[in-house]
């Protein structure tokens, strides 16, 4: 995808009007498609509970820090949870593949391997994600489902829908692809559980689509900057302040995030941003200079057998609101209880 395109969906411009056609066409073959899956999945229930955490644009909106969080409040409420993932940036010469924290980034995929590792918890990706939560069933011990990025993959049953938003970004022009950011229309937001905004909201925060459903997020950086090459790490307050120009390396869905973090704490960074998901080499970390290098957690983990010495990680967690959280694990505890009363 263009990166003019892509800007164009933002701020304007005559190419999303004459994309208008082929938008028409996605929306219509999404729509029956969608239809057509939803009735089949009626068939295809699973006997623990299904939460799917997802956007309706393409793009970062805070989805994986969330996921995180969830999955950590879950275990801490006593369940054992797993995550299926598609897998996204990776190939695996096998599916289902359960992601380990040695397993290779090109097999799992990026936000995979980044999840397995930071919450501890079983991660199979495949392309078919109805197929990989009944691996994980049988291969561990989980007894709850999370679907990273699966709103749109309806031929998985789910009890629980998390739409996540960008507050900064909206939704664009409002447009499906190819003639704007939506995979599906705004609308679609009035069937999901809850919508959480990263973020304040731009411009529709009284939506009908939001209704009483909307719940603040924010995605915050946490106060260390870890080394990838094995350094102790070093407290965000702590950088030496004649170091604070250094290059931001961002392979994600939208870079301005991570750049206004990083200027919120004093750096000036140089931005080096890359397409989502991309695969690094060691020239993407050459710069004629001796700065640091800060990058993102999902980008760390490609860039472990390349990164050169001063290279560092901004790791970033979600933070919900308690009250939420309580009425989520509530509606959580209520799906598994009549699940566990069928079996």
């Amino acid at each position: 995808m263009s990166k003019s395109l892509e800007q164009s969906w933002y701020s304007g411009g005559v190419l999303p009007k004459v994309l208008l056609p082929l938008s028409w066409l996605f929306g219509g073959i999404s729509a029956t498609r969608r239809q057509w899956l939803k009735s089949r999945s009626k068939n295809n229930q699973l006997p623990v509970p299904v939460i799917v955490v997802g956007n309706i644009s393409v793009g970062g909106t805070g989805k994986t820090p969330l996921l995180i969080t969830l999955l950590d409040a879950l275990r801490q409420a006593g369940y054992r949870p797993g995550v299926v993932s598609r897998g996204y940036g990776g190939k695996a010469p096998k599916y289902p593949l359960r992601v380990e924290s040695s397993t290779p980034v090109e097999h799992s995929g990026d936000e995979p391997l980044m999840i397995a590792r930071q919450s501890g918890c079983p991660v199979v990706v495949d392309p078919d994600r109805l197929r990989a939560a009944r691996f994980l069933l049988v291969d561990t011990e989980c007894n709850i489902v999370l679907s990273d990025d699966g709103l749109q993959h309806y031929r998985l049953p789910r009890d629980i829908e998390l739409a996540v938003v960008d507050g900064q970004r909206g939704f664009g022009n409002g447009y499906l692809l190819p003639a704007g950011p939506l995979r599906e229309p705004v609308s679609r937001l009035s069937s999901v559980d809850a919508v959480l905004v990263n973020g304040v909201f731009n411009g529709m925060g009284s939506s009908p689509e939001f209704g009483e459903k909307a719940v603040a997020m924010k995605v915050v950086a946490r106060p260390l900057l870890r080394s990838l090459n094995g350094k102790p790490s070093i407290a965000l307050r702590d950088w030496q302040f004649t170091r604070r120009k250094v290059h931001a390396v961002a392979g994600i869905g939208n870079p301005q995030r991570f750049i206004d973090t990083l200027t919120g704490y004093g750096f000036q960074p140089e931005l080096h941003a890359f397409p989502d998901h991309h695969q690094f080499v060691a020239s993407d970390l050459c710069f004629d200079d001796d700065r640091a290098v800060i990058m993102t957690a999902k980008d760390a983990v490609k860039c472990e057998s390349i990164s050169r010495e001063d290279c560092w990680v901004l790791d970033v967690a979600a933070e919900l609101p308690d009250s939420w959280l309580m009425e989520f694990l509530e509606k959580v505890k209520v799906i598994s209880d009549k699940k566990s009363v069928r079996c």
